[in-house]
Protein backbone atom coordinates (compact mmCIF):
# COMPACT_ATOMS: atom_id res chain seq x y z
CA UNK A 1 0.00 0.00 0.00
CA UNK A 2 2.74 2.13 0.87
CA UNK A 3 4.67 1.79 -2.46
CA UNK A 4 1.43 2.18 -4.15
CA UNK A 5 0.63 5.44 -2.46
CA UNK A 6 4.14 6.31 -3.34
CA UNK A 7 3.81 6.00 -7.25
CA UNK A 8 0.77 8.01 -6.82
CA UNK A 9 2.35 10.68 -5.30
CA UNK A 10 5.23 11.09 -7.66
CA UNK A 11 2.29 10.16 -10.57
CA UNK A 12 0.96 13.46 -8.91
CA UNK A 13 3.96 15.31 -8.55
CA UNK A 14 4.83 14.72 -12.40
CA UNK A 15 1.25 15.68 -13.62
CA UNK A 16 1.82 18.50 -11.30
CA UNK A 17 4.82 20.06 -13.26
CA UNK A 18 3.93 18.89 -16.91
CA UNK A 19 0.54 21.40 -16.16
CA UNK A 20 2.33 23.66 -14.23
CA UNK A 21 4.76 23.94 -17.36
CA UNK A 22 1.65 24.08 -20.23
CA UNK A 23 0.01 26.96 -17.88
CA UNK A 24 3.58 28.50 -18.10
CA UNK A 25 3.74 27.73 -22.12
CA UNK A 26 0.31 28.73 -22.20
CA UNK A 27 0.61 32.02 -20.76
CA UNK A 28 3.71 32.96 -22.32
CA UNK A 29 2.23 32.26 -26.16
CA UNK A 30 -0.93 34.41 -24.95
CA UNK A 31 1.01 37.34 -24.25
CA UNK A 32 3.64 37.18 -27.26
CA UNK A 33 2.64 38.10 -30.82
CA UNK A 34 1.85 35.81 -33.33
CA UNK A 35 4.90 35.69 -35.46
CA UNK A 36 4.92 33.97 -38.73
CA UNK A 37 7.91 31.70 -39.87
CA UNK A 38 7.11 32.27 -43.49
CA UNK A 39 5.15 34.70 -45.44
CA UNK A 40 4.75 33.63 -49.06
CA UNK A 41 4.08 36.53 -51.61
CA UNK A 42 3.63 36.78 -55.55
CA UNK A 43 4.83 39.15 -58.08
CA UNK A 44 1.90 40.13 -60.48
CA UNK A 45 3.09 40.99 -63.85
CA UNK A 46 2.31 40.52 -67.47
CA UNK A 47 4.59 38.02 -69.55
CA UNK A 48 1.69 38.17 -72.45
CA UNK A 49 -0.02 41.37 -74.14
CA UNK A 50 0.91 44.73 -74.97
CA UNK A 51 3.23 44.87 -72.00
CA UNK A 52 4.72 41.31 -72.15
CA UNK A 53 8.36 43.43 -72.68
CA UNK A 54 7.98 44.39 -68.44
CA UNK A 55 8.06 40.75 -67.04
CA UNK A 56 11.61 40.28 -66.58
CA UNK A 57 12.12 44.05 -65.94
CA UNK A 58 9.03 43.98 -63.07
CA UNK A 59 10.32 40.73 -60.82
CA UNK A 60 13.62 42.03 -61.18
CA UNK A 61 12.67 45.08 -59.97
CA UNK A 62 11.17 43.30 -57.08
CA UNK A 63 13.74 40.88 -56.71
CA UNK A 64 16.72 43.33 -56.48
CA UNK A 65 15.04 44.88 -53.17
CA UNK A 66 14.28 41.57 -51.64
CA UNK A 67 18.53 40.89 -52.48
CA UNK A 68 19.33 44.45 -51.22
CA UNK A 69 16.96 44.78 -47.99
CA UNK A 70 16.58 41.07 -46.67
CA UNK A 71 19.55 39.05 -47.89
CA UNK A 72 18.42 37.28 -50.57
CA UNK A 73 19.83 36.50 -53.87
CA UNK A 74 19.50 35.89 -57.88
CA UNK A 75 19.81 32.25 -58.73
CA UNK A 76 20.28 34.00 -62.22
CA UNK A 77 21.55 37.73 -62.69
CA UNK A 78 20.87 37.64 -66.29
CA UNK A 79 17.10 36.09 -65.78
CA UNK A 80 14.92 38.07 -62.53
CA UNK A 81 12.29 34.87 -63.28
CA UNK A 82 14.75 32.10 -62.68
CA UNK A 83 13.82 33.72 -58.52
CA UNK A 84 15.63 33.85 -55.48
CA UNK A 85 17.53 32.06 -52.97
CA UNK A 86 16.98 32.85 -49.33
CA UNK A 87 15.42 36.12 -48.13
CA UNK A 88 14.19 36.67 -44.45
CA UNK A 89 12.28 39.57 -43.17
CA UNK A 90 11.27 40.81 -39.04
CA UNK A 91 12.15 37.08 -38.52
CA UNK A 92 10.03 35.63 -41.20
CA UNK A 93 10.99 33.28 -43.97
CA UNK A 94 10.31 35.06 -47.45
CA UNK A 95 8.52 32.54 -49.62
CA UNK A 96 8.16 33.26 -53.68
CA UNK A 97 4.70 31.48 -54.86
CA UNK A 98 5.30 32.37 -57.89
CA UNK A 99 4.81 35.06 -60.65
CA UNK A 100 1.94 35.85 -62.48
CA UNK A 101 1.34 35.77 -66.36
CA UNK A 102 -1.02 38.61 -67.30
CA UNK A 103 -2.42 39.63 -70.55
CA UNK A 104 -3.00 43.51 -69.48
CA UNK A 105 -6.56 42.21 -68.70
CA UNK A 106 -8.47 41.72 -65.72
CA UNK A 107 -10.02 38.09 -66.60
CA UNK A 108 -6.55 36.84 -66.67
CA UNK A 109 -5.35 38.41 -64.00
CA UNK A 110 -8.43 37.40 -62.26
CA UNK A 111 -7.31 33.93 -62.70
CA UNK A 112 -3.98 34.15 -61.36
CA UNK A 113 -5.19 36.03 -58.38
CA UNK A 114 -6.92 32.48 -57.43
CA UNK A 115 -4.05 30.67 -58.14
CA UNK A 116 -1.45 32.30 -56.64
CA UNK A 117 -3.46 34.23 -53.62
CA UNK A 118 -6.10 31.33 -53.27
CA UNK A 119 -5.00 28.44 -54.12
CA UNK A 120 -1.40 29.04 -52.91
CA UNK A 121 -2.32 31.35 -50.28
CA UNK A 122 0.47 33.75 -50.82
CA UNK A 123 -0.20 36.74 -47.94
CA UNK A 124 1.22 39.49 -49.82
CA UNK A 125 0.88 40.38 -53.46
CA UNK A 126 3.13 42.66 -55.50
CA UNK A 127 1.79 43.95 -58.32
CA UNK A 128 0.10 43.96 -61.39
CA UNK A 129 1.09 45.90 -63.97
CA UNK A 130 -1.23 47.72 -65.89
CA UNK A 131 -4.32 49.61 -65.10
CA UNK A 132 -7.55 47.64 -65.75
CA UNK A 133 -5.52 44.77 -63.59
CA UNK A 134 -5.30 46.95 -60.92
CA UNK A 135 -9.27 47.82 -60.87
CA UNK A 136 -9.73 44.19 -60.83
CA UNK A 137 -7.29 43.95 -58.46
CA UNK A 138 -8.38 46.43 -56.04
CA UNK A 139 -12.39 45.65 -55.97
CA UNK A 140 -10.66 41.44 -55.03
CA UNK A 141 -8.84 43.16 -52.67
CA UNK A 142 -11.75 45.08 -51.00
CA UNK A 143 -13.60 41.79 -50.48
CA UNK A 144 -10.36 40.02 -49.47
CA UNK A 145 -9.07 41.90 -46.36
CA UNK A 146 -6.59 39.62 -44.73
CA UNK A 147 -4.48 40.01 -47.92
CA UNK A 148 -1.71 42.51 -48.68
CA UNK A 149 -1.49 44.20 -52.18
CA UNK A 150 1.65 46.57 -53.04
CA UNK A 151 0.68 48.02 -56.90
CA UNK A 152 3.38 47.14 -58.83
CA UNK A 153 3.21 50.19 -61.62
CA UNK A 154 0.13 49.90 -62.69
CA UNK A 155 -1.12 53.98 -63.03
CA UNK A 156 -5.04 53.76 -62.89
CA UNK A 157 -6.56 56.25 -60.81
CA UNK A 158 -9.45 54.47 -59.29
CA UNK A 159 -7.30 51.61 -57.56
CA UNK A 160 -6.30 54.28 -54.33
CA UNK A 161 -8.97 57.21 -55.48
CA UNK A 162 -12.49 55.92 -55.79
CA UNK A 163 -11.81 52.23 -54.52
CA UNK A 164 -9.28 52.71 -51.62
CA UNK A 165 -9.25 49.24 -50.09
CA UNK A 166 -7.14 49.22 -46.77
CA UNK A 167 -5.01 46.44 -47.63
CA UNK A 168 -4.40 48.20 -50.92
CA UNK A 169 -1.11 50.64 -51.10
CA UNK A 170 0.84 52.30 -53.99
CA UNK A 171 4.39 53.79 -53.47
CA UNK A 172 4.50 55.75 -56.77
CA UNK A 173 2.48 58.37 -58.90
CA UNK A 174 -0.48 57.03 -61.16
CA UNK A 175 -0.62 57.87 -64.52
CA UNK A 176 -2.20 61.32 -64.09
CA UNK A 177 0.68 62.57 -61.27
CA UNK A 178 3.13 61.33 -63.98
CA UNK A 179 2.40 63.92 -66.56
CA UNK A 180 2.41 66.90 -64.09
CA UNK A 181 4.06 69.82 -65.84
CA UNK A 182 4.17 68.48 -69.53
CA UNK A 183 1.19 70.78 -70.85
CA UNK A 184 2.36 73.94 -68.96
CA UNK A 185 5.80 73.37 -70.62
CA UNK A 186 4.44 72.84 -74.18
CA UNK A 187 2.32 76.14 -73.60
CA UNK A 188 5.28 77.87 -73.05
CA UNK A 189 8.13 76.36 -74.80
CA UNK A 190 6.19 75.89 -78.02
CA UNK A 191 3.48 78.25 -77.85
CA UNK A 192 0.80 75.60 -78.22
CA UNK A 193 -2.96 76.43 -77.73
CA UNK A 194 -5.08 74.05 -79.25
CA UNK A 195 -4.10 70.18 -79.18
CA UNK A 196 -5.84 67.06 -80.42
CA UNK A 197 -5.23 64.13 -77.57
CA UNK A 198 -5.21 60.01 -78.83
CA UNK A 199 -5.67 57.84 -76.05
CA UNK A 200 -5.32 54.03 -75.24
CA UNK A 201 -9.11 53.49 -73.99
CA UNK A 202 -8.89 51.69 -71.09
CA UNK A 203 -8.34 53.38 -67.26
CA UNK A 204 -4.55 53.61 -67.16
CA UNK A 205 -4.90 55.36 -70.82
CA UNK A 206 -7.77 57.45 -69.64
CA UNK A 207 -5.88 58.44 -66.35
CA UNK A 208 -2.49 59.65 -68.15
CA UNK A 209 -4.37 61.62 -70.51
CA UNK A 210 -6.21 63.35 -67.74
CA UNK A 211 -2.92 64.79 -66.24
CA UNK A 212 -2.11 65.70 -69.94
CA UNK A 213 -5.21 67.86 -70.14
CA UNK A 214 -5.66 68.63 -66.49
CA UNK A 215 -2.53 70.65 -66.87
CA UNK A 216 -2.85 71.70 -70.45
CA UNK A 217 -5.88 73.49 -69.82
CA UNK A 218 -5.23 74.74 -66.40
CA UNK A 219 -2.67 77.15 -68.04
CA UNK A 220 -4.50 78.24 -71.01
CA UNK A 221 -4.51 75.59 -73.37
CA UNK A 222 -7.74 73.85 -75.39
CA UNK A 223 -8.03 70.48 -76.38
CA UNK A 224 -9.96 70.52 -79.53
CA UNK A 225 -10.37 66.77 -80.53
CA UNK A 226 -10.15 63.69 -78.37
CA UNK A 227 -9.82 60.42 -79.47
CA UNK A 228 -9.84 56.28 -78.52
CA UNK A 229 -8.10 53.55 -80.36
CA UNK A 230 -8.59 50.62 -78.23
CA UNK A 231 -5.73 48.81 -76.33
CA UNK A 232 -3.92 46.24 -78.15
CA UNK A 233 -4.68 47.60 -81.93
CA UNK A 234 -2.58 47.02 -84.73
CA UNK A 235 -4.01 49.22 -87.74
CA UNK A 236 -4.33 52.84 -86.18
CA UNK A 237 -5.12 54.58 -89.56
CA UNK A 238 -8.65 55.15 -88.76
CA UNK A 239 -8.06 56.68 -85.51
CA UNK A 240 -5.18 58.81 -87.33
CA UNK A 241 -7.71 60.24 -89.74
CA UNK A 242 -10.40 61.03 -86.87
CA UNK A 243 -7.15 63.41 -85.26
CA UNK A 244 -7.22 67.40 -87.06
CA UNK A 245 -4.42 67.92 -89.86
CA UNK A 246 -1.72 69.06 -88.44
CA UNK A 247 -2.43 72.84 -90.16
CA UNK A 248 -5.78 72.66 -87.88
CA UNK A 249 -4.03 72.36 -84.90
CA UNK A 250 -0.27 73.59 -82.61
CA UNK A 251 0.18 70.30 -81.45
CA UNK A 252 -1.00 66.51 -80.96
CA UNK A 253 -0.91 64.42 -77.25
CA UNK A 254 -0.14 61.22 -77.39
CA UNK A 255 -0.65 58.54 -75.18
CA UNK A 256 -1.03 55.01 -76.56
CA UNK A 257 1.62 52.62 -75.17
CA UNK A 258 2.75 48.85 -75.11
CA UNK A 259 2.70 47.80 -78.54
CA UNK A 260 0.74 50.45 -80.02
CA UNK A 261 3.35 53.58 -79.79
CA UNK A 262 5.10 52.61 -82.46
CA UNK A 263 2.57 51.81 -85.28
CA UNK A 264 0.67 54.69 -84.25
CA UNK A 265 3.09 57.19 -85.28
CA UNK A 266 3.27 55.69 -88.68
CA UNK A 267 -0.02 55.76 -89.45
CA UNK A 268 0.05 59.13 -88.78
CA UNK A 269 3.03 59.72 -90.89
CA UNK A 270 1.49 57.58 -93.73
CA UNK A 271 -2.15 59.88 -93.23
CA UNK A 272 0.20 63.39 -92.75
CA UNK A 273 3.47 63.05 -93.74
CA UNK A 274 7.00 63.51 -91.74
CA UNK A 275 6.76 64.08 -88.05
CA UNK A 276 7.96 67.61 -86.86
CA UNK A 277 8.98 67.09 -83.34
CA UNK A 278 8.16 70.48 -81.79
CA UNK A 279 4.38 69.40 -82.83
CA UNK A 280 4.48 66.20 -80.79
CA UNK A 281 4.25 65.15 -77.04
CA UNK A 282 2.50 62.88 -75.11
CA UNK A 283 3.35 60.22 -72.20
CA UNK A 284 6.06 58.15 -71.32
CA UNK A 285 5.54 55.69 -73.99
CA UNK A 286 6.63 58.11 -76.86
CA UNK A 287 10.70 57.21 -74.89
CA UNK A 288 10.42 54.38 -72.08
CA UNK A 289 11.11 50.94 -73.47
CA UNK A 290 8.08 50.94 -76.64
CA UNK A 291 8.62 54.45 -77.83
CA UNK A 292 12.17 54.32 -78.38
CA UNK A 293 11.48 53.41 -81.92
CA UNK A 294 10.03 56.63 -82.98
CA UNK A 295 12.29 58.71 -80.51
CA UNK A 296 14.66 59.67 -82.97
CA UNK A 297 12.12 61.24 -85.34
CA UNK A 298 10.81 63.14 -82.24
CA UNK A 299 14.15 64.86 -80.78
CA UNK A 300 13.86 68.06 -78.70
CA UNK A 301 10.01 66.61 -78.07
CA UNK A 302 8.44 67.41 -74.53
CA UNK A 303 7.17 63.96 -73.28
CA UNK A 304 5.59 63.15 -69.81
CA UNK A 305 7.67 61.49 -67.00
CA UNK A 306 7.69 57.83 -65.45
CA UNK A 307 8.34 59.04 -61.87
CA UNK A 308 11.93 58.38 -62.63
CA UNK A 309 14.61 60.72 -63.00
CA UNK A 310 17.14 59.42 -65.78
CA UNK A 311 20.51 61.76 -65.36
CA UNK A 312 19.39 63.14 -61.56
CA UNK A 313 22.84 63.81 -59.67
CA UNK A 314 21.73 63.09 -55.94
CA UNK A 315 23.73 60.49 -53.91
CA UNK A 316 19.98 58.86 -53.36
CA UNK A 317 19.57 58.21 -57.13
CA UNK A 318 23.45 56.68 -57.42
CA UNK A 319 22.77 54.47 -54.17
CA UNK A 320 19.99 53.13 -56.02
CA UNK A 321 21.39 53.08 -59.44
CA UNK A 322 24.23 50.91 -58.14
CA UNK A 323 22.17 48.31 -56.28
CA UNK A 324 20.34 47.87 -59.33
CA UNK A 325 23.83 47.07 -60.96
CA UNK A 326 24.81 45.12 -58.46
CA UNK A 327 21.84 42.54 -58.46
CA UNK A 328 21.16 42.67 -62.25
CA UNK A 329 23.56 44.78 -64.23
CA UNK A 330 21.41 44.27 -67.98
CA UNK A 331 17.98 45.95 -66.18
CA UNK A 332 17.80 49.76 -66.80
CA UNK A 333 17.32 51.28 -63.13
CA UNK A 334 15.45 54.13 -64.75
CA UNK A 335 13.22 52.62 -66.02
CA UNK A 336 10.05 52.54 -63.42
CA UNK A 337 8.87 49.19 -64.83
CA UNK A 338 11.88 48.48 -62.76
CA UNK A 339 11.72 51.46 -60.38
CA UNK A 340 8.47 50.64 -58.88
CA UNK A 341 8.32 47.09 -58.60
CA UNK A 342 11.61 47.97 -56.15
CA UNK A 343 10.20 50.64 -54.35
CA UNK A 344 7.16 48.32 -53.92
CA UNK A 345 9.08 44.86 -52.65
CA UNK A 346 11.61 47.50 -50.29
CA UNK A 347 8.37 48.47 -48.44
CA UNK A 348 7.06 45.50 -48.05
CA UNK A 349 10.53 44.37 -46.26
CA UNK A 350 10.23 47.84 -43.97
CA UNK A 351 6.59 46.71 -42.95
CA UNK A 352 7.55 43.17 -42.05
CA UNK A 353 10.15 44.50 -39.73
CA UNK A 354 8.25 46.81 -38.38
CA UNK A 355 5.33 43.95 -37.63
CA UNK A 356 7.73 41.29 -36.73
CA UNK A 357 7.13 39.09 -39.51
CA UNK A 358 3.43 39.07 -38.96
CA UNK A 359 0.99 39.40 -41.90
CA UNK A 360 -2.77 40.60 -42.59
CA UNK A 361 -3.90 43.46 -40.57
CA UNK A 362 -0.55 43.90 -38.56
CA UNK A 363 1.69 44.04 -41.59
CA UNK A 364 -1.01 46.21 -43.64
CA UNK A 365 -0.72 48.77 -40.21
CA UNK A 366 3.21 48.20 -40.54
CA UNK A 367 3.39 48.78 -44.06
CA UNK A 368 5.78 52.45 -44.29
CA UNK A 369 3.79 55.65 -44.93
CA UNK A 370 7.19 57.15 -45.80
CA UNK A 371 9.40 55.36 -48.31
CA UNK A 372 12.84 56.46 -49.14
CA UNK A 373 13.27 56.15 -53.04
CA UNK A 374 16.30 56.63 -55.61
CA UNK A 375 14.49 59.70 -57.29
CA UNK A 376 12.64 60.81 -54.48
CA UNK A 377 14.35 65.14 -53.34
CA UNK A 378 11.60 66.64 -51.32
CA UNK A 379 10.08 65.78 -48.05
CA UNK A 380 13.29 65.17 -47.25
CA UNK A 381 13.96 62.66 -50.04
CA UNK A 382 11.18 60.20 -48.98
CA UNK A 383 7.94 59.26 -50.68
CA UNK A 384 4.85 60.27 -48.59
CA UNK A 385 1.58 58.17 -48.66
CA UNK A 386 -2.08 60.25 -48.40
CA UNK A 387 -5.34 59.21 -46.37
CA UNK A 388 -6.17 56.50 -49.13
CA UNK A 389 -2.67 55.06 -49.00
CA UNK A 390 -1.29 56.77 -52.36
CA UNK A 391 2.28 58.18 -52.91
CA UNK A 392 2.57 61.66 -53.24
CA UNK A 393 5.36 61.74 -55.40
CA UNK A 394 8.19 64.03 -57.37
CA UNK A 395 7.46 64.30 -61.21
CA UNK A 396 9.91 64.98 -63.89
CA UNK A 397 8.87 66.14 -67.55
CA UNK A 398 11.34 64.63 -70.06
CA UNK A 399 12.73 66.22 -73.74
CA UNK A 400 14.00 63.68 -76.04
CA UNK A 401 17.34 63.97 -76.68
CA UNK A 402 20.87 62.91 -78.57
CA UNK A 403 22.88 61.39 -75.40
CA UNK A 404 26.26 60.01 -77.61
CA UNK A 405 24.56 60.32 -80.80
CA UNK A 406 21.69 57.89 -79.70
CA UNK A 407 17.95 58.97 -79.08
CA UNK A 408 18.04 59.74 -75.41
CA UNK A 409 15.84 61.73 -72.31
CA UNK A 410 16.91 64.05 -70.40
CA UNK A 411 14.98 65.97 -67.11
CA UNK A 412 12.93 69.16 -68.71
CA UNK A 413 11.69 70.07 -65.36
CA UNK A 414 10.91 69.42 -61.36
CA UNK A 415 7.55 69.11 -60.22
CA UNK A 416 8.03 68.41 -56.19
CA UNK A 417 5.31 66.42 -54.23
CA UNK A 418 2.63 66.11 -56.86
CA UNK A 419 -0.33 64.25 -54.85
CA UNK A 420 -3.46 62.69 -56.50
CA UNK A 421 -6.08 64.96 -56.32
CA UNK A 422 -3.88 66.97 -58.71
CA UNK A 423 -4.33 70.25 -57.39
CA UNK A 424 -8.41 69.71 -56.53
CA UNK A 425 -9.11 68.17 -60.38
CA UNK A 426 -9.38 64.84 -58.72
CA UNK A 427 -11.50 63.77 -55.81
CA UNK A 428 -13.09 60.26 -54.03
CA UNK A 429 -16.21 61.82 -54.92
CA UNK A 430 -15.48 62.83 -58.28
CA UNK A 431 -15.46 60.24 -61.48
CA UNK A 432 -12.57 58.78 -62.56
CA UNK A 433 -10.73 59.55 -65.24
CA UNK A 434 -12.97 58.50 -68.71
CA UNK A 435 -13.34 59.62 -72.02
CA UNK A 436 -14.89 63.07 -70.96
CA UNK A 437 -13.84 63.49 -67.60
CA UNK A 438 -11.77 65.61 -66.74
CA UNK A 439 -13.56 68.56 -68.81
CA UNK A 440 -11.16 71.22 -70.00
CA UNK A 441 -10.88 73.50 -67.28
CA UNK A 442 -8.30 76.66 -67.11
CA UNK A 443 -7.78 76.66 -62.83
CA UNK A 444 -4.46 77.54 -60.76
CA UNK A 445 -2.62 74.35 -59.79
CA UNK A 446 0.00 74.07 -57.40
CA UNK A 447 3.02 73.65 -59.62
CA UNK A 448 1.96 76.37 -62.27
CA UNK A 449 4.72 79.10 -62.86
CA UNK A 450 6.67 77.15 -60.19
CA UNK A 451 8.30 74.04 -62.30
CA UNK A 452 11.96 74.17 -61.46
CA UNK A 453 15.10 74.26 -64.97
CA UNK A 454 16.97 71.00 -64.16
CA UNK A 455 20.25 71.64 -66.09
CA UNK A 456 22.94 68.38 -66.29
CA UNK A 457 21.07 66.19 -63.62
CA UNK A 458 20.38 69.35 -60.89
CA UNK A 459 17.57 70.58 -59.72
CA UNK A 460 17.56 74.76 -59.70
CA UNK A 461 16.56 77.43 -58.10
CA UNK A 462 15.01 78.64 -61.61
CA UNK A 463 11.70 78.22 -63.29
CA UNK A 464 10.27 77.10 -66.81
CA UNK A 465 9.31 79.60 -68.70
Amino acid sequence: MRRFGGRKLRLLVSLGVVAVAIAAMTQASSAAPFQALQVKYAIFTDCKGAFAFGYELDIGGANAALSEFAGARPKNKKKPSAGLIGGTAGGAKLTSVGYACGDDTPATILKEIRRLMVQKDADVMIGPLSGDEAVATANWAKNNPQKTVIIGTAGSQDPTMQIAPKNLLRYHGDGAQWNAGIGEIVYKKWGWRNAAIIMDDYSFGWTSAAGIIADFCAIGGKITKRVFPPLNTTDYSAYVRQLPAPDKVDGYFWVVGGTGTDPAFKAFEQAYGRLKAKQHSGNLFLWFLTGVAVAPRLKDAYIGGFGTGPGLKTAQAAAYEKSMKKWYPDLPATDAFVYNYYNAAHALVEGLKASKGRVGAALQAALPRTLRTGYSVSNGGLVKLDSRRQAIADQYPMQITNIGGKPGVKIAGYVPAVDQTFGGTFSPSKPAPGRNFPPCVKKKLPWQGKIQVVTNGKITNQFVK
